[in-house]
C-alpha cells in the first residue's frame, strides 16, 4: 500500500493527515502516539507505540552503541 501524505499548516506547526485505511491498517485511532523509527535507506518507518516500544528502542540503540566494536567483531 503506497499512500500519498500532504504536509499542512495546523495552527504553528506542521502536520500531515491519515486517512483511516493507514489508520486501520496499523490499528491506531485518534489520541494513540506514534513512533518514527530511522530507516537504513534514509527513510523513516511509522508504528504505533505499543507496550513502551519508544522506551525499548532507546535501551537498544545504547546497548549498540556501548557495544559497537563488540557486534562489529561479531559480524565477521
Amino acid at each position: 500500500m503506497v499512500i500519498d501524505l500532504k504536509i499542512r499548516k495546523v495552527g504553528n506547526s506542521l502536520g500531515v493527515i491519515l486517512p483511516k485505511e493507514a489508520l486501520a491498517k496499523m490499528n491506531a485511532a485518534e489520541g494513540d502516539s506514534l513512533v518514527l523509527t530511522e530507516t537504513p535507506e534514509g527513510g523513516f518507518r511509522m508504528t504505533p507505540n505499543r507496550h513502551g516500544f519508544s522506551e525499548q528502542m532507546k535501551i537498544a540503540e545504547d546497548i549498540s552503541r556501548r557495544y559497537r566494536n563488540a557486534f562489529r567483531e561479531l559480524a565477521k
